[in-house]
């Protein structure tokens, strides 16, 4: 491990990107997914830029991927029991963005003139 290595900046910096609550929220909201139907929900979302997202919060547990014996092979996703554990946490963000969005943008819109 590195020496100036913070184990928790490392796992809050995963929910800094643009896409890792947005993906966790939308595999809550509509359970087990296949990846086209992720990129449906998700229409801004680049293939390449799921497909990282989709990968890394695998790798942190997050996120489970099934993969399908068929031909063509069939993958689903759905969150973990560690992801499912993240939903209230992101629904009381959710939440504070909603009740406070007006001011938010009033204020950057003061700003940015």
């Amino acid at each position: 491990m590195k020496k100036n290595f913070c184990p928790i900046r490392d796992i809050l910096d995963r929910f800094g990107d643009k896409w890792s609550i947005l993906m966790l929220w939308t595999l809550y909201e509509n359970g087990v997914m296949r990846f086209g139907e992720l990129g449906r929900d998700i229409p801004d979302i680049s293939q390449k830029m799921q497909t990282v997202t989709l990968r890394t919060l695998e790798a942190d547990g997050l996120v489970r991927r099934k993969i399908y014996p068929e031909i063509p092979p069939r993958v689903e996703y759905s969150l973990t029991e560690t992801g499912k554990s993240l939903i209230p946490h992101i629904q009381g963000l959710i939440d504070w963005a909603l009740q406070h969005k007006e001011t938010v943008f009033m204020s950057r819109k003061k700003h940015h003139k």
